[in-house]
């Protein structure tokens, strides 16, 4: 997925960090009475064309729900991530969303081996609230038998260990529910990817009574399902919610085996590329573990055999794309090219694939469940499936983009709905906007097209500009303390302030390498603004939109896309020519001086004297 870079050029100078957040449209589910805590997931892909849909009238639950924004970048960091806030007062962590994990845990500050994240560590001893645990017949005891610890080891050999200890878990400033009081890791020691990652942890959703969702559970807060909903490629965005929703029409489900194995299984059973089913026998997806959805993997792994009928079967649907080598020439990536740049077309060079459960009910995965873009050919993209080692099939976050994933542990089944989760996340934490468009069918790839939230004045609407080749907006910022007033003296005569309040004018332009802004792009950086994400220096209080403009590329004329062609390719011609000229006289010129002079013992031919003119015969 290559995201493309905006060149931030401000018409008037200041420092501030920008955050940006895709967003698009999503499918509306019924919440049920229940206190479902609704979690934004934000990453960053096409947007999906539709083909069949219908409006589904989103409601929310009567009980408070926990909103909270989250960030993740599947590709290039291999994970999603929520942000939690853990202590009194709460101390801020962006925690991976791990569904293969039991445990919650964040680096602290007693820490022997901890990586550099993007958070600091936990401090226990500013926490008014932070308890360890003590050593007890239900816990593991570290070696002098006074506290509860934990250590969790990983398929990539990274492990955590740590300290078992009990403290307040909020979900931030828009969450409506109160902090829960939970158990969490507080590290000592990190190995591997946990110590190298940018992540703060590991917010564990798996099966075990130190999960997040068991503990709810237990406490009565939530019933036992919770809901993940992942962005799709290059666009990112969903949900996460913990608690019960009502299933949207068009999920289709599998029945997940508790007993199988810890992890969250499905009963996958076939395969199909194209449609045309694939010659495999169902055990070979049942081996070890089974059929395992994991939130914290990336890509998608399946035993050898399934893996060569699976590539073989995209291949032989793809003939017109040429087989590429990989990226990293230390994987063996299977690779194609031209397919052309634009995600949203891909569809009409890769095939679908469907898995078909026990039930015969059948997911479909349209290409950019199972793609990633090459980041190193433009229009190129890779498979995101693996063989295994093993004979487990685990499905990581790539399988699941945009699609709805409800695991109702309560009734022991997964269920699935092709949506886009970009969007998710507005529409459950802005109940009164309409209803949003979504796919319902499961028969065809569906791709939907951004639709941005109606908003107070200014809007962000942009009717007919799909080609934006500048953003210019105004906004009005606040500084808490006079003293404090920003260092503006070099652009004073350009900025109108009163008091405390500056007015300031800023521009975003395209990058060299891109001729405009997508429209989708424009939406965002507009909504970044409007929902106050703009981070701004400390001296600065608070700031105001005022108006915004977004002006469409112009179109330029043939002159005007090829003047410096032209002129430079004139300005050729001429040096070419003059060089040519100066040549050909410099050979004229020998070819006379050498008819000029003979050669010493050279015979003179005699000539005939010519009569002298009447002038000189008469002098």
């Amino acid at each position: 997925m290559d995201r493309a870079s905006l060149l931030l050029l401000l018409l008037f100078i200041t420092t501030v960090s920008i955050f940006f957040f895709d967003l698009t449209t999503a499918d509306e589910l019924n919440l049920t009475p229940e206190s479902p805590m609704i979690f934004p997931l934000s990453y960053s892909s096409l947007p999906p064309r539709v083909e069949d849909f219908r409006r589904r009238r989103l409601h929310q639950s009567q009980l408070p729900n926990a909103h909270m924004k989250l960030y993740d970048d599947l590709l290039s960091n291999g994970y999603y991530t929520t942000r939690l806030w853990i202590g009194t007062p709460p101390q801020e962590f962006a925690l991976i969303v791990d569904t293969g994990s039991t445990v919650t845990y964040v680096p602290c500050s007693t820490c022997k081996q901890c990586g550099k994240h993007q958070d600091p560590k936990f401090q226990p001893e500013l926490s008014s609230s932070y308890k360890a645990l003590k050593c007890n017949p239900d816990c593991n005891c570290d070696d002098d038998g006074k506290l509860c610890v934990y250590e969790r080891r990983y398929a990539e050999m990274s492990s955590s260990s740590g300290v078992l200890s009990e403290d307040l878990i909020s979900f931030g400033n828009e969450s409506q529910l109160t902090p829960q009081r939970a158990v969490f890791g507080c590290e000592n020691v990190e190995t591997g990817d946990l110590f190298s990652q940018r992540a703060d942890g590991i917010m564990g959703l798996g099966r075990g009574k130190l999960s997040v969702v068991d503990q709810l559970v237990d406490k009565g807060v939530i019933e036992d399902v919770f809901s993940l909903c992942y962005g799709g490629m290059e666009v990112g965005g969903g949900a996460m919610v913990l608690g019960k929703i009502s299933p949207p029409a068009g999920m289709v489900f599998s029945h997940s085996d508790p007993f199988r194995s810890p992890y969250y299984n499905i009963d996958l059973k076939q395969m199909h590329v194209a449609g045309k089913s694939l010659k495999l026998n169902p055990k070979v997806f049942n081996g070890k573990h089974g059929t395992v959805l994991d939130s914290g993997t990336t890509y998608a792994y399946f035993p050898k055999e399934a893996f060569i009928a699976i590539k073989d079967a995209i291949i032989k649907e793809i003939p017109s794309l040429k087989r590429i080598h990989g990226p990293d020439p230390n994987y063996d990536d299977v690779c194609f090219s031209g397919a052309g740049r634009d995600v949203a077309e891909i569809h009409n060079f890769f095939p679908e694939i469907d898995m078909e459960f026990g039930n015969g009910q059948k997911l479909i995965l349209s290409p950019e469940n199972y793609l990633f873009r090459h980041t190193k050919v433009r229009g190129a993209y890779c498979l995101g499936i693996f063989p295994d080692r093993d004979s487990t099939t685990l499905l990581g976050g790539i399988v699941v983009r945009n699609t709805l994933v409800t695991y109702d542990r309560e009734n022991d089944k997964l269920g699935f709905l092709k949506t886009n989760c970009s969007d998710l996340w507005r529409r459950l934490a802005a109940p009164e906007s309409p209803a949003p468009t979504s796919p319902i069918s499961q028969n065809k790839s569906s791709n939907i097209s951004p639709s941005p939230a109606k908003s107070e004045s200014p809007t962000t609407d942009l009717p007919g500009v799909l080609r934006v080749g500048v953003i210019t907006f105004e906004v009005s910022i606040s500084v808490n303390n006079s003293s404090l007033k920003p260092k503006f003296s070099e652009i004073a005569d350009y900025i109108a302030h009163d008091g405390n309040e500056y007015r300031l004018k800023w521009g975003v332009f395209p990058p060299q390498s891109s001729e405009y802004i997508s429209n989708t792009t424009a939406l965002n950086i507009m909504l970044l603004l409007k929902e106050n994400r703009l981070r701004l220096p400390g001296q600065f209080g608070s700031y105001k939109l005022l108006e915004w403009k977004a002006e469409q590329k112009a179109k330029q004329s043939w002159w005007e896309k090829h003047l410096l062609g032209v002129v430079g390719g004139a300005m050729i011609s001429l040096l070419v020519t003059s060089v040519m000229i100066k040549l050909a006289l410099v050979w004229r010129r020998r070819k006379q001086e050498e008819a000029t002079y003979e050669p010493v013992n050279a015979t003179i031919k005699e000539q005939e004297l010519q009569p002298l003119s009447s002038d000189t015969s008469n002098a």
